[in-house]
């Protein structure tokens, strides 16, 4: 059996998408680059990309890297992890992210996955600090307004599961342990 191809090209802003990308590569024997450093031929044998990209002030990290290799992208499965503080139960909010930063034809073929991130207030820059500080004001819950002033992290390998799985699934690299229950 002849296994497929994949590469991995991740952004993120404070460490949680460059963490998750780091597992996937050593999980799945994968290569993974930072889109400075990733120079497009090396997409040309892949069968398939896995995207992975923090979401920031609303938007993909990777948002215009993904629009500027659409042409390359069009062959290509594409699984796509997005990183946020966003909670799982705000289906409406994640998939704006999706809707706003993927264009329609790369939509469709991508399978997508939501995982969470991490938040650790002393490390933002002084800007970031500013825009999470107005954003809290203009929150009127406050225990919303509360959780969004305090650090949490929930990157954890296991957050992978699901996306790892169906990566092995379609690259047919499903090892027999673990098909046995």
């Amino acid at each position: 059996m002849e296994f497929m191809k994949g590469i991995i090209i991740f952004k993120g802003k404070y460490g949680a998408t460059r963490q998750y990308a780091e597992w996937l590569a050593t999980e799945l024997a994968l290569p993974a680059f930072h889109p400075d450093i990733f120079r497009n031929e090396k997409m040309f044998n892949c069968d398939y990309v896995v995207i992975g990209s923090s979401v920031y002030i609303g938007k993909l990290q990777l948002k215009n890297w993904i629009k500027q290799h659409v042409a390359e992208l069009l062959s290509k499965k594409i699984f796509l992890f997005i990183v946020s503080g966003t909670p799982p139960d705000e289906k409406e909010k994640l998939e704006s992210y999706v809707q706003g930063s993927v264009p329609p034809e790369i939509r469709r073929q991508c399978q997508v996955y939501f995982l969470p991130g991490k938040l650790v207030y002393q490390h933002l820059s002084w800007s970031d600090k500013l825009m999470l500080r107005m954003g809290a004001m203009l929150t009127k819950d406050k225990e919303t307004k509360k959780k969004m002033l305090t650090d949490y992290n929930s990157v954890k390998k296991e957050n992978l599961d699901a996306l790892m799985q169906d990566i092995r699934k379609y690259s047919g690299s499903v090892k027999k342990s673990m098909l046995q229950p």
